[in-house]
């Protein structure tokens, strides 16, 4: 017998995303992505400056900001050839890390962990029994018996008082739901402390952001952020210690509480290591440049075919020939005129919207493609390649949680691989931060105070591309400049990868295909379908770009 589950919409962070599967004999047998929103900003750009792109784009979404603003600033720098100083390299990795890092903890406790942590079950934890396995896990201060009791009897207030918010609808006490009550309460606890880091990272990035979300420092060649140690009204000492505190904080919650955290919960759930796969085609681009020609990078980039990760092609630099033509995408299932496949500097942006027809057009998303092949991007894809490349941070982890967990390399295609994954990355972003911190800290002191160089746009055709590697895999901002006016703009985000619908051979896109053959226990209490997707940490209004006029429910689960 066959149900059909419709669930609309199904990101925690931001909503847009209908998905739909048939469920034959409790496993998922067809799936289809359907991103419900348009926004249309590629069709605001033209015409206008291309030094102001980057801040419309950040207006993409109200949560990936600052990789929009960094992908765009790097396209009209590619176009252009120009170079950017070191202190600005260096301001802008501190600040793409520690917004990698926020989104990581958000992701992680609050966007994903209540797929797999029942709440419900932790009131009747002990708290004693909870601090005795936090602390066996983790030196983290806060892992105490008055902590854990302290949130348990918040928690029965919270649920005495009726007010549930966003818990009310949580699927608690679903059969695949595995956590002890005590690893709950951890859980649970560490959820609320995440709120308090993640504001500490989002703090660091405002510092020399100037504002967070949407930051306010970038201009084409460098950075506006005014740097002099000495003087009160710049970035000065002070500045940058109390930058430093703020990052050490967030570095020791993401080492000490968030990767623990994380080991606990993924051994509990090591069949989901299983499920999830769908497309093992991967690729991330270098990030966190370490000169001022974007050619040499913290960590490399990467393409694998295949789920074969020792075959991996790698990516050198930002200006890989390869993979600047063969980038494409099609939109034979997306709600645009045609159903062709453009380049991106060829790309069209020509809404035709014509409802749900899942043998047509489905979604407003466009389906990539790298050489004709769907493609998953996201953190196992980056640290994949920092693993084949050989980074000392990312072996030591990677082969430390194979050996704990007891699984293989190639477990990392799946739902609990991609979340492994993140964590690993935020345990790396954490310290990039740091890193670049202290550069910058040196390269001011060695006496070079240069954080920009002037640039104009020149008279003629120009084509250019920003990547970037973000939270949720890679993006890229594509730019042609005539006239000294944006002639078109294309942006291909990693939702836009993830989320895509089939392609025009009819492939299913990598949130499709990872629900194929996935376990699903209750139809009408599909967790485990929201398990696979939040692994990949969708964000739809990034990945679609005029909000629908009809308007949609809050809430939908259809089974039928």
């Amino acid at each position: 017998m066959s149900t059909r589950v419709t669930l609309d919409p199904i990101t925690r962070i931001e909503g847009h995303l209908r998905v739909d599967v048939e469920v034959n004999d409790g496993r998922v047998a067809n799936a289809w992505s359907s991103a419900q929103m348009w926004r249309g900003i590629e069709v605001i750009l033209k015409g206008r400056d291309p030094q102001d792109a980057w801040s419309f784009v950040q207006r993409f979404c109200g949560v990936c900001t600052t990789v929009h603003a960094i992908s765009s600033i790097r396209a009209v720098e590619n176009a252009l050839n120009v170079e950017v100083p070191l202190n600005a390299q260096y301001i802008r990795n501190i600040m793409i890390a520690q917004h990698s890092v926020q989104d990581h903890i958000v992701h992680f406790y609050h966007l994903c962990a209540l797929d797999w942590v029942d709440i419900v079950s932790a009131l009747s934890a002990d708290p004693k029994k909870t601090a005795s396995i936090a602390q066996s896990i983790s030196d983290w201060p806060g892992n105490s018996e008055k902590e854990f009791k302290a949130t348990q009897e918040k928690l029965k207030a919270f649920v005495a008082g009726g007010k549930l918010g966003i818990f009310a609808s949580g699927y608690w006490g679903h059969p695949a739901m595995k956590l002890p009550p005590e690893i709950n309460l951890l859980a649970v606890t560490h959820y609320l402390k995440a709120l308090d880091y993640q504001r500490k990272a989002s703090q660091a990035t405002a510092i020399l952001g100037g504002k967070n979300p949407h930051i306010q420092n970038l201009v084409v060649g460098g950075v506006a952020t005014a740097i002099n140690v000495d003087n009160l009204a710049t970035l000065n000492m002070e500045r940058l210690i109390y930058l430093k505190t703020l990052m050490e904080e967030t570095r020791d919650f993401v080492q000490k509480v968030y990767y623990p955290d994380l080991l606990a919960i993924a051994g509990a759930y090591k069949d989901w290591f299983k499920y999830g796969a769908g497309v093992t085609n991967y690729l991330a681009v270098p990030e966190f440049p370490l000169d001022t020609k974007n050619t040499q990078f913290v960590l490399p980039g990467g393409i694998v075919t295949g789920g074969n990760i020792k075959g991996m092609r790698m990516i050198k630099d930002h200006h890989d020939d390869y993979l600047i033509k063969n980038i494409k995408e099609n939109v034979t299932h997306a709600w645009y005129e045609g159903s062709g496949t453009l380049h991106p500097w060829e790309g069209e942006t020509k809404p035709d919207y014509t409802d749900f027809k899942e043998n047509g057009k489905y979604s407003w998303c466009k389906a990539p493609t790298l050489e004709g092949k769907p493609v998953q991007v996201g953190p196992p894809a980056q640290i994949m390649a920092a693993y084949v490349a050989g980074n000392p941070k990312v072996r030591g982890l990677v082969d430390g949680a194979v050996s704990k967990l007891g699984i293989g390399l190639n477990d990392i295609h799946s739902t609990m691989g991609r979340i492994f994954c993140r964590g690993v990355r935020a345990n790396v972003m954490a310290d990039i931060a740091l890193d670049n911190l202290d550069k910058l800290i040196n390269n001011l002191v060695s006496g070079d105070k240069t954080y920009a160089n002037h640039t104009e746009i020149p008279a003629g055709e120009y084509r250019g591309v920003g990547f970037h590697e973000a939270p949720r895999g890679t993006l890229s901002h594509w730019i042609v400049i005539k006239g000294k006016k944006i002639e078109n703009y294309q942006a291909v985000v990693p939702s836009t990868w993830n989320a895509a619908p089939r392609n025009e051979k009819g492939e299913l896109g990598p949130y499709e295909a990872s629900l194929m053959g996935n376990p699903v226990a209750q139809p009408d209490k599909p967790l485990e379908v929201l398990r696979t997707i939040h692994s990949f940490d969708p964000c739809i209004a990034c990945a679609v770009h005029t909000i629908d006029p009809a308007g949609k429910e809050i809430t939908k689960v259809k089974v039928m």
